[in-house]
């Protein structure tokens, strides 16, 4: 965290987030390039391991990939602390998949999961996030008896 950075509020924090998870929320009828522009630098960097990260452009291929196969797919923020240019989501995801994702076939069976992200902010953009989401759970939740 850069300590010489002020923190900033909920309601500036949630207008730096809101272009973000409006590209998560049913991505297929979104300008997903678009959204992500307005919400992260074009150097963003999304961690899904301490190491491995993905830039803007492969993770909006990703919200577009999960929007074709989950059309419902809703994103919502449901705690946010923020710790001077940090703001730390406990998100939850629901959604109802009709094509195959990440190996389960579609079943009719939806999934309510938990994330937590990790974004720094920099200039008034997301410059990095760690994230993981509880997939195994949701998979869980997809298949049939």
């Amino acid at each position: 965290m850069n300590k010489t950075t002020q923190t900033l509020t909920n309601d500036q924090a949630r207008k730096i987030l809101a272009p973000f998870y409006a590209a998560l929320n049913q991505p297929a009828t979104k300008d997903v390039d678009a959204l992500l522009a307005a919400a992260v630098h074009p150097d963003y960097k999304s961690y899904h391991t301490n190491e491995e990260s993905l830039g803007r452009d492969a993770l909006a291929g990703i919200f577009k990939h999960m929007g074709g196969v989950i059309p419902d797919l809703k994103w919502e923020i449901k705690d946010l602390l923020i710790v001077g240019d940090q703001l730390i989501v406990r998100g939850q995801a629901t959604g109802t998949p009709i094509g195959e994702f990440w190996g389960a076939k579609p079943t009719g069976r939806g999934f309510d999961t938990m994330a937590i992200d990790i974004f720094t902010v920099r200039d008034g953009k997301l410059a990095s996030c760690y994230h993981i989401e509880n997939w195994m759970s949701a998979l869980e939740q997809l298949e049939a008896d």
